[in-house]
């Protein structure tokens, strides 16, 4: 049986990661995706390295990572 991931375990998985998160410099943003037709949590990275202190998966919500490079204020 295949569960899908709603909204809110999405969200509650979000706030966990950006938490934790929050002052990483490896870690650019935490927002909620679609993707395969559920909610995962994507977080951005500065660096394709920091995507090992990533988990794959929180309280059962999957976790995608990307590489997005180096943030710069325009």
């Amino acid at each position: 049986m295949v569960t899908m991931t709603d909204r809110a375990a999405a969200s509650a998985a979000k706030s966990t990661l950006a938490h934790r998160f929050a002052t990483d410099p490896g870690v650019a943003a935490v927002g909620l995706a679609r993707q395969d037709a559920e909610y995962v949590v994507r977080v951005d990275l500065t660096e394709a390295g920091a995507g090992a202190r990533v988990p794959r998966d929180v309280n059962g919500v999957r976790v995608v990572t990307h590489v997005i490079g180096p943030v710069r204020i325009l």
